[in-house]
C-alpha cells in the first residue's frame, strides 16, 4: 500500500470506498493518483471545502498546462465524481468551464493476413498463445491474461470473458488451431501449480470477496490463471504469498520485438491484433453486430470505426492517375 494513504486517513477511506465496490486495483491506483494530483494542484487543501469550480480549474489545468488527452482527462474527472460520491457524500453537480481535451479521430492501425503471421512467427510460448488469442478471438491483453481455467470451453470452441470492460460478461470463439497448444500449456500450468500446492501454497485471488463464500476455491484447479507469472509473489491486498497472472508489459514488450523482427512499419502493438481480428471477420462478410459481440463494444458505432478502414482502401475511391497517365502515353504515340 502507498505511505502516503497510510498516513492519510482520507486516502484510506477513499480506498475503502473502491474495494467494497469490487474495484479492480488498477482502478484503485488510478483514482487515488488522480485524487492526489487534485489535491496537491490546490495547494493540499482538503475536498471537503472544494467544489464544482475546483474541479473545473483542475480539469482544465490538465488539458492546458499538462496536455493531456481527452481520455486521460476523462478518468481523472471520473476520479474525482467517485470521491464526492462515494467518499463525501455529496455528489458534483455540472461542472461547467471546462476547457475540454481535444480527442483526435484516429483509424485503428490494422494488419494484413500475411504481417499478422509474421508477428505470430516471431512470437514463442505464452505469449505466442495470447497473440493467437488477440487475433483470433479478438481479445483484449488484459482479458487474456485474466483468463482461468474455467474460461476455457473446448468443447464448444468458445472462450468465457468474465467482468471485461465495462464489466461486462462475453462469449467468444476459440480458434481450431489453438486447441491443442491451449491444452498442452495447460499441462504445464497443472504441474506448476502442484507443485506450487505440494510447498504450501497453490492459492490465487477471486473477485467479489468469493474467497469467503468458498474458502478452499482458491486452490482449486479450475480457478487457476491460464498464464501463470513465473514467480509467486506477495499480494499488496492481502498479503498472502501466491501466483499471479503474468504481467502485461511482458506481452507487450514481446509483441514489439516480434513487430521489430518481422520488419514491419506500422505503429503495432498487441491491442493491433485485435483491431486486425474484427477488420478481417468484417472482410469476410461477417455481420458487423455479430463482430460488436465478439469484441464487446456497448455501441455499434465503436464498432463501425473498423468499416471506415476498409472504406478507405483502393475498392473506395478510384484514383485519377491512371487516366492522366494513359492520356500522356496516348499523346506521346
Amino acid at each position: 500500500m502507498d505511505g502516503t494513504c497510510q498516513k492519510s486517513p482520507f486516502l484510506q477511506e477513499v480506498i475503502n470506498q473502491i474495494r467494497v465496490r469490487h474495484y479492480s486495483r488498477r482502478t484503485e491506483d488510478t483514482y487515488i493518483h488522480w485524487i492526489k494530483r487534485f489535491i496537491y494542484y490546490h495547494k493540499k487543501r482538503h475536498p471537503k471545502d472544494m467544489r464544482e469550480r475546483e474541479v473545473s480549474q483542475f480539469l482544465t489545468h490538465l488539458a492546458v498546462n499538462g496536455n493531456v488527452s481527452a481520455s486521460t482527462q476523462n478518468v481523472a474527472l471520473n476520479a474525482l465524481v467517485f470521491m464526492y460520491r462515494y467518499v463525501l457524500e455529496r455528489p458534483l453537480n455540472e461542472i461547467d468551464g471546462i476547457v475540454r481535451a481535444k480527442r483526435p479521430k484516429r483509424l485503428p492501425v490494422v494488419l494484413n493476413r500475411q504481417e499478422v503471421a509474421r508477428i505470430l512467427n516471431n512470437l514463442n510460448g505464452q505469449q505466442w498463445l495470447i497473440g493467437c488469442l488477440q487475433y483470433g478471438s479478438g481479445l483484449r491483453l488484459i482479458e487474456s491474461v485474466r483468463l482461468r481455467v474455467m474460461d476455457l470451453d473446448f468443447d464448444h470452441r468458445a472462450i468465457y470473458v468474465r467482468s471485461g470492460k465495462g464489466g461486462k460478461d462475453r462469449v467468444v470463439t476459440l480458434a481450431d488451431e489453438v486447441v491443442v497448444p491451449l491444452k498442452r500449456h495447460l499441462e504445464i500450468v497443472r504441474t506448476l501449480h502442484e507443485r506450487d500446492l505440494a510447498e504450501g501454497f497453490g492459492s490465487v485471488y477471486l473477485p467479489f470477496a468469493l474467497s469467503k463464500k468458498y474458502p478452499n476455491a482458491d486452490r482449486e484447479w479450475k480457478w487457476q490463471y491460464v498464464f501463470p507469472a513465473t514467480q509467486r509473489s506477495i499480494d499488496p491486498r492481502s498479503e498472502v504469498t501466491r501466483r499471479h497472472h503474468l504481467d502485461e508489459s511482458s506481452v507487450r514488450k514481446a509483441v514489439k520485438c516480434a513487430v521489430h523482427a518481422a520488419g514491419i512499419n506500422k505503429k503495432a502493438s498487441c491491442h493491433t491484433l485485435r483491431h486486425s481480428f474484427a477488420t478481417h471477420l468484417l472482410e469476410r462478410g461477417q455481420d458487423i453486430r455479430t463482430v460488436q459481440e465478439q469484441l464487446g463494444h456497448k455501441d455499434v458505432r465503436t464498432t463501425q470505426i473498423y468499416t471506415h478502414v476498409l472504406n478507405r482502401g483502393g475498392s473506395a475511391v478510384r484514383s485519377p492517375l491512371g487516366e492522366v497517365l494513359q492520356g500522356e502515353e496516348k499523346a506521346a504515340g
